[in-house]
């Protein structure tokens, strides 16, 4: 058993964290270049905790220039053990409705422009992503949700697109045949990464309003957009403390922290030297096997 070090990427809205004791911004270099912004440290709850904006600070990088390897390496350099990602998105249920928290389980990728691994040439690794979040932290972020106030669901499947443009009505369609729930632009490839650094992750979405496909979607303006967010933004300040509650507990191991004892296929002899140095803060257990 351990302790939880909480990491927690806050997507649009969210940008700090209130309460925090002992806290600080942090810069973490990374060998895959720099992460969305400095990381706010510090302990809530007695929970340790380090918070990222995805976007950085007052939202100046688009979805498809965020560079998720060095964020996801900045949350591990800084000794998290599992991350909970908070994002907006657009629902394509019409019971999903504004305002609502889906804590997703399941995520489909239409992304195309994007470093998706940690690993490559000269050191393959394949992850398992049939099941892409961790059920014990997904539990905690919906009784922690609930706790909150807010209207939370368990389980959906994220529709990843690329962006930063919205979608056609055709895709919005289409994606609802498929039976997605929601749609955003920034968990993957996000959650392929926590995954190949070992680290159990969450996903908490916040409906911010119904996709093109809606009959009432060009009835709505900017402004209702942007209220609806910064009221889930609030509400995820007060999901994050009610689940640093809950994790008080000493951490048991999760399957998640070796998930690359299986995955790695490159032989000792054949890796790269200058990747494995490279790897060493995300695959250094596993490497070091």
């Amino acid at each position: 058993m351990s302790e939880w070090v909480l990491g927690v990427i806050g997507g649009s809205g969210l940008y700090e964290i209130d309460g925090l004791e002992d806290k600080g911004w942090v810069s973490v270099d990374t060998p895959w270049g720099a992460p969305s912004d400095q990381l706010l440290t510090g302990t809530l709850g007695g929970v340790k905790l380090v918070f990222l904006p995805r976007h950085g600070r007052g939202h100046p990088i688009p979805p498809s220039g965020l560079n998720f390897r060095a964020n996801i390496h900045a949350l591990k350099a800084l000794g998290c053990t599992d991350i909970l990602s908070v994002s907006a998105v657009g629902s394509l249920r019409e019971d999903l409705h504004p305002g609502m928290f889906v804590v997703v389980d399941q995520f489909i990728d239409r992304t195309f422009a994007r470093e998706k691994s940690f690993f490559g040439e000269g050191l393959v690794a394949h992850v398992s992503m049939a099941h892409p979040v961790c059920p014990r932290l997904s539990e905690l972020a919906l009784k922690a949700a609930r706790a909150a106030g807010a209207e939370a669901v368990q389980g959906g499947t994220y529709l990843v697109m690329e962006g930063p443009q919205f979608s056609t009505k055709a895709e919005s369609e289409l994606y609802r045949q498929w039976g997605c729930s929601v749609i955003g632009m920034t968990n993957m490839p996000e959650a392929k990464l926590a995954r190949e650094a070992e680290l159990p992750y969450a996903s908490v979405a916040m409906v911010t309003d119904f996709d093109c496909w809606h009959p009432d979607h060009d009835h709505v303006d900017v402004a209702q957009i942007i209220a609806c967010l910064m009221a889930n933004a609030e509400r995820a300040k007060s999901l994050i403390a009610a689940l640093t509650v809950l994790l008080r507990a000493p951490r048991e191991p999760s399957p998640i922290d070796t998930a690359l004892d299986n995955a790695l296929i490159t032989a000792p002899h054949a890796r790269d030297p200058a990747l494995m140095a490279k790897l060493q803060v995300v695959a250094g257990r596993a490497l070091g096997r």
